[in-house]
């Protein structure tokens, strides 16, 4: 309790205790009821903490506001704003300072618990989308106030002049429309009374415009046309005739059309650390570099080009090594025996995938409250074996080596379908399959079980593997689990699985997959839960060792999938406060098929999923494995049937995946 005496006295401690308290528990009941989260007084008043209803002053927008290239021409300060349209329309000016993307500000208020691509489709390219969101900004060049969309917005010109009619009732002064692409410029073009700016306007003969200054050295792409043909590198200066909506990491960005700094490609050039211009005509002056390594130095007033010398590429080398050397995975295939969870530790790992090893690690910490569900582990020692037999070993190496593959994302999807489609077609050797079977019929009679992927990428630093390999749900047949066995071993070759490990630089040829064989829990409940809340990562110490929980009804696999609306909530230790964020919205469950597999059937009745009670049983275990890996942050996976808690995997929490 040291941190609340530095903090603050007793009572101011107590009183913020008590004001969470009396929030959780309005939310919890309210929430149960009608399954929608309510707005309470003290969600108005974090909120408020967060944003601001209106700007009536440029001290009240300084406040809020970020300045890109503070104190040179190009100053751009600005501030993101949200208009939630469930909400009557509310105006958020948010606490850029605090919040650089949108999403941080939504998720961490609890407005909206979407992510990932849910929250992009719903939100930038549907119509009927719940939130408005952009950013308003001061154009130095022409003295102007601007509002403005992500380039790959498709909002409706409807909200287009909503969003000019709220703003200029909020904003101190008149705020005009800067359209960041040829669909945003058509729908506004014919809105009555909307005053507009382009982007030529501000930009106007200008050669050069420096939308984020830094060095880079990398291998200089030009590209006419981006598609889905293009493969772009780590290590490349791309130079566009456009600029494009999404780019994976990159060295640099040169585009041969004036951009804003306020763009979701600039925001990424930012982030990355990387130079990020505008030059006119730079597919023709960068003609006689394509191809070549060069040094690229963007400054506010000009650049510099020069081809890369020896000593610069050699730096290079030597930290790409280093960043190799680090994600370079570990493993022994000298290890043949199929070995019980039981008989596994942490260090397990190099013969049977984190996965695996973590459960065994669990296991013999024998934490009071949980279970592991019993099975046993073919080592990474047959997957090199079944490659070796069936000639798959020559025929990834070709793959991996054949040039179309490597630059045309668009073939290489399709190439590593067909690979998948080899490994179903293999023959598993007759003394695995014989051995595999005896266990299966003598630990497992008459048991459905699941064939779980465990590799050896799943414990590199800052790379998380959720959901890139594939593990098939209650084998009851032989032929069920050898199959099951096939597919997991081919899913190393899942298109989203390599491209993963292709951005992360981890070696494909050294990843092994583990199968853990492992008894089937039909629950009754499922979900993950992380030991920490994935919305809101602010220190703030009411929230200390927040767990987040998400749940649904039967088998937890399209919770993992991240489909359909999962019951969510947030338990807080040190108030032992339950937080309901959403009440689930599932009409179906999954659960087991008797010939094996799992089937989906409807469901209707009341839609809490877990008890308080299950709640704080579930946080406890949660904390327990945090605490049995070190206090590192765990991704964990677990069921409930007839009154116990399972523990199906824990992994190492990335936050952002």
């Amino acid at each position: 309790m040291n941190i609340w005496r530095r903090r603050g006295s007793t009572a101011t401690i107590l009183a913020m205790l008590l004001s969470f308290a009396i929030e959780t528990r309005s939310q919890s009941t309210a929430s149960a009821t009608s399954g929608v989260r309510p707005r309470v007084a003290a969600d108005v008043k974090a909120a408020s903490a967060k944003s601001s209803p209106a700007i009536r002053s440029r001290a009240e927008f300084d406040e809020l506001a970020v300045t890109y290239d503070a104190n040179t021409p190009f100053a751009l300060p600005h501030v993101l704003f949200v208009i939630d349209r469930r909400d009557h329309n509310r105006v958020y000016y948010v606490n850029t300072k605090r919040y650089k993307f949108h999403k941080d500000f939504v998720n961490g208020t609890y407005l909206s618990l979407e992510r990932g691509q849910e929250f992009f489709e719903n939100n930038y390219l549907k119509a009927n989308r719940r939130f408005i969101m952009g950013t308003i900004a001061y154009q130095t060049p022409v003295r102007r106030w601007t509002f403005e969309f992500w380039e790959g917005d498709l909002i409706p010109t409807d909200q287009i002049k909503l969003a000019a009619d709220l703003i200029n009732k909020s904003f101190f002064v008149p705020v005009a429309f800067k359209p960041n692409s040829s669909r945003q410029d058509e729908a506004s073009a014919n809105l009555e009374g909307l005053q507009r700016i382009l982007q030529t306007e501000i930009s106007r003969n200008q050669e050069y415009q420096p939308l984020n200054v830094a060095k880079a050295l990398g291998r200089i792409h030009i590209i006419p046309k981006l598609d889905e043909h293009v493969e772009i590198g780590f290590n490349e200066i791309l130079v566009l005739d456009e600029v494009p909506v999404q780019l994976p990491p990159v060295a640099g960005i040169i585009t041969t059309k004036p951009s804003t700094p306020l763009s979701h490609i600039n925001l990424l050039a930012k982030g990355w650390g990387i130079p990020n211009v505008y030059i006119k005509n730079a597919q023709e002056l960068f003609k006689e570099y394509n191809g070549w390594w060069v040094e690229f130095d963007a400054r506010h007033d000009t650049y510099t080009i020069k081809r890369a010398d020896t000593s610069a590429l050699d730096e290079y080398q030597k930290r790409l090594k280093e960043r190799l050397d680090v994600m370079k995975p570990r493993s022994d295939l000298s290890v043949k025996e199929l070995a019980g969870l039981s008989a596994q530790r942490a260090s397990s790992v190099i013969a049977y995938g984190a996965k695996s090893a973590n459960l065994g690690e669990l296991i013999h910490a024998r934490l009071k409250g949980i279970v592991v569900p019993p099975g046993f582990t073919i080592p990474f020692f047959y997957y090199d074996q079944f490659l070796r037999e069936n000639k798959l070993d020559d025929a990834i190496y070709q793959m991996l080596n054949d040039q179309k593959f490597v630059h045309d994302p668009a073939y290489r999807r399709a190439a590593l379908a067909k690979m998948r489609e080899r490994f179903q077609r293999g023959t598993i050797n007759a003394e695995l399959r014989a051995e595999t079977l005896r266990r299966l019929h003598a630990e497992f009679p008459d048991k459905g079980v699941f064939a779980r992927s465990s590799t050896n990428s799943e414990d590199l630093p800052n790379f998380n593997g959720a959901g890139l390999y594939t593990s098939m749900p209650n084998l009851r047949s032989d032929e069920q689990l050898m199959e099951g066995v096939k597919t997991v071993w081919a899913s190393v070759w899942n298109f989203e699985a390599y491209e993963a490990r292709e951005r992360a630089g981890i070696d494909h040829t050294k990843i092994y997959m583990a199968v853990l064989i492992q008894e089937g829990i039909n629950s009754e409940s499922s979900g993950v839960m992380i030991t920490a809340d994935p919305f809101n990562r602010e220190i703030n110490p009411i929230k200390k060792d927040t767990i987040y929980i998400s749940a649904k009804r039967g088998l937890g696999m399209k919770v993992v999938e991240g489909q359909r609306i999962a019951e969510q909530v947030i338990f807080v230790p040190i108030a032992n406060a339950v937080q309901v964020l959403t009440r689930s919205e599932e009409d179906s469950l999954l659960t087991f098929d008797e010939h094996g597999g799992i089937k989906e059937i409807p469901i209707s009745g009341e839609r809490i999923v877990l008890t308080d009670d299950v709640v704080r049983r579930l946080a406890a275990a949660a904390a327990s494995i945090k605490r049995i890996f070190h206090g590192k942050d765990q991704d964990i996976e677990w069921a409930y049937m007839k009154g116990q808690v399972y523990i199906v995997q824990a992994r190492p929490y990335i936050a952002g995946g």
